[in-house]
């Protein structure tokens, strides 16, 4: 019979091996964009020199402004896309194989944390792509993603072993799951901030006249205000879950240790990391706090959560260190 203990890493490192790929069709996707955006530039520099001698060509629009180029299909985008999707199969089976072997949620430790926290990433991508265009966060989601999976894989892996005493409940189900999926939205709202402070910069240098605006992909994304439209709307909902994770782990400290909060390092952190979603929502909401300062808000709210994730986990130790790592 087969192991499924055994089986699970190989399928998870199967899945690694697909995202990387992933990641560098996104990247070549980001390479296709930049070369089109300088080739367009060009074209449009040519017909701008021969607008006089071509008049009513249909190179230029009735107002003499040149006519964009026809819309690029970003083949790589796509390939990245579809080989992203093969890549959260086998994450997914060895999600649902390592639980199968566990008789239990895969989500006890730090190792399936991670495992469980990076297919919800790409699981929510997924999902938005199917309405939003956001390809253009492949390489952010791939790369993250990766590097999340290939560190709990390296240095955080544990054997297959019972729960602890506390972890038994029915709030381990609801409180890490809902926690894994708030942390997923958080981490589509930090590469969309990413992306808007690059953008930003860009409309900057060309309101001044800049010769170099910086990377040539970026005139294929959207203007800074919708990248910053989106970060806050997934941040909202990531708040929400994350509302109700900080709720639902009072509860269930209260039933495990007979107190609803006792200022144990994680729950702190986890309560940090409100506070900070918290400012963000309310600075931009009510006081027009726009731009660059709310992007640094949100990336600095998704670095509380890597934070809280990784070295609180490992190096604080607490009623909450569930690592598994001795």
């Amino acid at each position: 019979m087969f192991d499924l203990s055994v089986i699970s890493p190989v399928l998870l490192w199967t899945a690694i091996a697909i995202y990387a790929a992933s990641f560098v069709a996104y990247a070549f996707d980001l390479a296709r964009r930049s070369q089109a955006t300088a080739d367009a530039q060009t074209v449009r520099e040519r017909e701008l020199v021969g607008a006089g001698a071509r008049s009513g060509s249909g190179a230029v629009t009735p107002t003499g402004a040149p006519v964009d180029p026809a819309p690029q299909r970003f083949v790589m985008a796509r390939i990245g896309t579809s080989l992203m999707v093969l890549a959260w199969v086998f994450h997914l089976a060895a999600v649902v194989t390592r639980s199968i072997a566990a008789g239990r949620v895969p989500w006890a430790n730090l190792y399936e944390f991670a495992m469980i926290g990076t297919l919800l990433i790409v699981l929510v991508y997924l999902i938005v792509l199917t309405r939003i265009d956001l390809r253009y966060l492949g390489t952010f989601i791939t790369g993250l993603v990766v590097i999340l999976l290939g560190l709990a894989a390296t240095n955080f892996y544990v054997a297959v072993t019972p729960l602890m005493d506390p972890l038994k409940s029915i709030w381990l189900i609801i409180h890490v799951f809902v926690a894994s999926l708030g942390t997923a939205f958080f981490a589509l709202a930090f590469a969309l901030s990413a992306l808007q402070l690059m953008q930003s910069r860009r409309e900057r240098l060309v309101r001044e006249g800049a010769a170099k605006t910086g990377p040539g992909f970026l005139r294929t994304l959207p203007l800074s205000d919708r990248l910053e439209s989106l970060a806050y709307r997934f941040s909202i909902i990531g708040f929400i879950l994350w509302t109700f994770t900080l709720i639902a782990g009072a509860i269930w400290a209260q039933d495990a240790w007979g107190r609803y909060w006792g200022f144990d390092v994680k729950e702190t952190w986890t309560f940090v990391i409100w506070v900070i979603y918290a400012g963000y929502i309310h600075a931009r909401a009510t006081r027009g706090w726009r731009g660059n300062p709310s992007a640094w808000l949100s990336i600095v709210g998704f670095a509380a959560v890597m934070f809280n994730f990784t070295i609180v986990n490992v190096f604080f130790k607490g009623l909450h260190a569930y690592s598994g790592l001795s």
